[in-house]
């Protein structure tokens, strides 16, 4: 038999029945109770007649049930995040084919599927470890082929309004899983703290997977819980206070939930004292912060990676890191480099995007990067993204823009200067926009004059997934901003030349 998440779960079930599994605000499954729910859920959804399943719950052990379970019985699951928009959520279920829905938000979906002229056939509720959810057949659902050997669905938002369907297999899910355990020394003793929506695929994998085959401890709370609201809200405190009260160990977070955590305890906030292994992904993180992480004892690994790959490609390690890089690529991974630099990544990739196309043994990330002579992978930003002056200089604008928004007066930045002499950038300022001036004098002294931004103006609302601004996992929407922003900028050139 082929090795799998699920054979690899079964035998650590079989080693440590009385172990605890998963943890929930009301629920506890031990190793065993694990086990037996997995058989018993996979029961129950094999008598479902669709093949596809759309997962929409907020964080619990039942969305963690489920989803194993779907994996156990050859179901296809397929998350749909809470922080996508109704068009999205649409979209998603017919590019897919979902013609079944799993959630505990079934008022919120039934709005939206009314909304989307999408047919509800039944309804049915089930109980299962103690948590309800309601099931929902979906009837003009148009058929959707997906590539041979998806066992999962994974939506990323990309550049656009519709979001991209990742197929997945369970080889590359096994093969990034058993990386990841190794090279974050995952063990029985640990804690693993959700922080992030299961229904990222880094979460999801990293954050249920990788304990789980560890034998670990998973608390799986609802995101209020955690301190997280909507697509952005954040009580820090809150959230600070969870990993402090389960004493995680691990645990995982964006760049901007690291920088507000890293800014509460300098402010004097207590830290998670049992925090070893603290991994931070989604985006690209100033070394500034990750240096302001390291003097305050938290133990920050950056690491990179994407949908069409399975999530993670690279990483820092407790052995073998290296501020400003994204550590060495998984042991899974092979790399290659186009001329211009391009990140070329072959190991654990994608089958397919849910129209079936083909995709290549080496898949082209976007990505501009570079290995240093020890190994250690650099990106220097996205390779559509980068920019070249009128002076003939090339900019990454997510370069300029860390620079930007390490310092605390300026929450967001966008960055633009195409065939420009001088670069502008659109800011979101935290607080008060008449310390901006100064944050941007800052940045500038460590930036190259090619690089720096000379003029600003103020953003008329934050970046957000809801306005189409900026995706679920914190990258900025260019072209969105860039259209809305678009007359207003070249109004400061003419103004300034």
């Amino acid at each position: 038999m082929q090795p799998s998440i699920i054979t690899a779960l079964t035998r650590q079930c079989e080693k440590q029945p009385d172990a605890l599994a998963l943890i929930g605000e009301s629920h506890t499954l031990t190793y065993q109770d694990l086990g037996r729910a997995i058989e018993q859920v996979g029961a129950l959804l094999s008598t479902f007649p669709a093949k596809k399943l759309g997962l929409a719950l907020d964080n619990s052990p039942l969305w963690a049930v489920l989803d194993l379970a779907g994996l156990a019985t050859g179901k296809v699951i397929i998350p749909l995040p809470f922080f996508f928009s109704a068009e999205q959520i649409a979209h998603s279920l017919t590019d897919a084919g979902i013609s079944c829905i799993l959630t505990d938000q079934p008022d919120l979906y039934q709005t939206i599927l009314a909304a989307s002229g999408i047919e509800t056939t039944a309804t049915f509720t089930h109980v299962i470890s103690g948590q309800e959810i309601t099931e929902i057949r979906l009837g003009n659902i148009p058929t959707r082929e997906l590539p041979a050997g998806t066992v999962k669905v994974t939506y990323t938002s990309g550049t656009t309004g519709h979001p991209k369907g990742v197929c997945l297999g369970s080889d590359a899910l096994y093969s990034v899983a058993i990386s990841l355990l190794a090279a974050t020394r995952g063990n029985i003793s640990d804690n693993h703290v959700n922080v992030l929506p299961l229904s990222t695929l880094l979460e999801n994998l990293a954050g249920v997977y990788v304990p789980l085959l560890a034998g670990a401890a998973c608390h799986l709370l609802p995101l209020a819980a955690v301190g997280l609201s909507g697509s952005s809200g954040l009580d820090v405190q809150k959230m600070l206070g969870v990993l402090i009260k389960y004493h995680a160990t691990t645990t995982i977070l964006t760049p901007q939930l690291l920088h507000a955590a890293v800014a509460a305890i300098e402010a004097g906030h207590p830290k998670p004292a049992q925090l070893r292994f603290c991994a931070i992904g989604g985006a690209s993180v100033s070394e500034r912060l990750l240096l302001r992480a390291e003097k305050l004892g938290i133990p920050v690994f950056e690491g990179y990676g994407l949908s069409e790959c399975a999530s993670v490609v690279s990483l820092n390690t407790e052995t073998c890191r290296r501020i400003g890089s994204v550590g060495k690529p998984l042991p899974h991974i092979s790399l290659k480099f186009n001329e211009d630099g391009e990140i070329l990544v072959a190991g654990a990739t994608l089958l397919g995007y849910t129209g079936c196309e083909p995709v290549p043994e080496f898949w082209p990330t976007g990505d501009i990067g570079h290995l240093d002579d020890d190994g250690f992978l650099h990106l220097s930003g996205r390779k559509k993204n980068i920019f070249i002056t009128s002076f003939g200089r090339n900019v990454s604008p997510e370069w300029v823009e860390r620079e930007l928004t390490l310092h605390p007066a300026i929450a967001q930045a966008a960055v633009f200067g195409e065939a420009r002499p001088w670069n502008v950038a659109v800011i979101v300022p935290r607080g008060d926009a008449s310390a901006v001036d100064q944050a941007i004098a800052e940045a500038n002294h460590v930036l190259p004059d090619y690089a720096q931004v000379k003029n600003w103006l103020p953003a008329k609302a934050p970046f957000l997934p809801q306005n189409g601004q900026l995706t679920a996992n914190g990258r900025l929407k260019r072209e969105a901003i860039w259209a809305q922003y678009q007359t207003a900028i070249e109004q400061l050139y003419y103004n300034n030349d």
